[in-house]
């Protein structure tokens, strides 16, 4: 039965040259699409035995810097990333991509329920603009009008400017509190995914 697995795991991996990035529970997944059934422990165990297994090589370097001037505000998400409809919860940061020439922020916006991102904004600074721009972005393509937008907070979230098109969309406002690195846990884990299996295999 080991065998099975196995050669349905290189088959998924041979599929694309990114799949070869896969961890347990993603590669569960598309064997369960495949009507393969297998559980973690032993899909491990096969992968690991195949040289599957990558152990994280690079740690993501947190950016904010804490507004202590404003009003701490309510957590609204409170670490629940469920929803009942999409775009009515959002989640938004800053990742920091070190490139041969320099720095590279990357700014996007997702939705909770679907876990993928609805705009993207890249600058060489970390300004408030590139948080507002990336708002605008997912703006003109779906309806979040009315929906809860989760970040940290850093000083482009808790600025007038960004508050103010929150406040025009009618765009709820919810904060992670300080130091609290997995009050955004679900963005933290796109960040990873997208610098694991496609920026960190690039000559960024």
């Amino acid at each position: 039965m080991t065998s099975v697995f196995s050669a349905a795991i290189q088959t998924i991996i041979d599929e694309s040259v990114f799949n070869n990035n896969y961890g347990v529970p993603r590669m569960q997944m598309a064997l369960a699409l495949r009507g393969k059934k297998v559980g973690m422990h032993k899909l491990r165990r096969i992968m690991l035995k195949m040289g599957l297994i990558h152990e994280r090589k690079r740690k993501p370097k947190g950016l904010t810097k804490a507004t202590t001037e404003i009003q701490e505000k309510e957590n609204l998400i409170r670490q629940d990333f469920s929803a009942d409809k999409p775009y009515t919860k959002l989640l938004t940061d800053i990742s920091q991509i070190q490139c041969i020439d320099g720095k590279l922020y990357i700014s996007p916006s997702s939705t909770a329920l679907m876990g993928r991102f609805l705009s993207l904004i890249m600058r060489d600074n970390m300004k408030k603009e590139l948080c507002i721009d990336t708002l605008k972005a997912a703006r003109i393509r779906y309806p979040i009008s009315r929906a809860t937008l989760h970040s940290d907070r850093g000083s482009q979230y808790t600025s007038d400017g960004f508050r103010a098109i929150l406040a025009a969309n009618n765009i709820q406002q919810s904060l992670s509190g300080v130091n609290h690195c997995y009050d955004n846990a679900r963005m933290e884990s796109l960040f990873t995914t997208l610098k694991k299996e496609l920026l960190y295999r690039i000559p960024t």
